[in-house]
């Protein structure tokens, strides 16, 4: 996962960039398809502001979150995030479908002698 960090009106040190990718390492866990990240962190006169557009396979995961610390604020957005990638972790999932059994020549896909075609 390759993430791209972008401040307005603040510097990003060291332990602010470390932190940020620490708990993007939490998104990584729940969903490995996530190719790119791009946050911006902005100050705002009181404001703290970190935004994240997410890059997946299939889709583009985009949230925000203000508060009046940043550290509180990236938090915020790491589970707005972490919501929106679980919810559409299991959408795909659920798109996939069941698989059903055929009946080929007496025997099931699985192999098993069909229980009918014994008798």
């Amino acid at each position: 996962m390759q993430i791209n960090l972008t401040g307005h009106h603040v510097d990003i040190t060291e332990p602010l960039k470390g932190y940020v990718e620490n708990k993007f390492e939490r998104l990584e866990r729940h969903f490995d398809h996530v190719i790119k990240v791009h946050v911006i962190l902005s100050v705002e006169k009181l404001r703290q502001k970190a935004e994240a557009r997410i890059h997946m396979n299939g889709a583009d995961v985009f949230a925000d979150a203000v508060h009046e610390d940043m550290y509180a604020a990236i938090d915020g957005l790491i589970d707005k995030l972490d919501r929106q990638v679980l919810k559409y972790k299991e959408k795909r999932q659920s798109h996939r479908g069941t698989p059903t059994k055929t009946v080929v020549e007496g025997e099931t896909v699985s192999g098993e002698p069909d229980e009918e075609a014994l008798h």
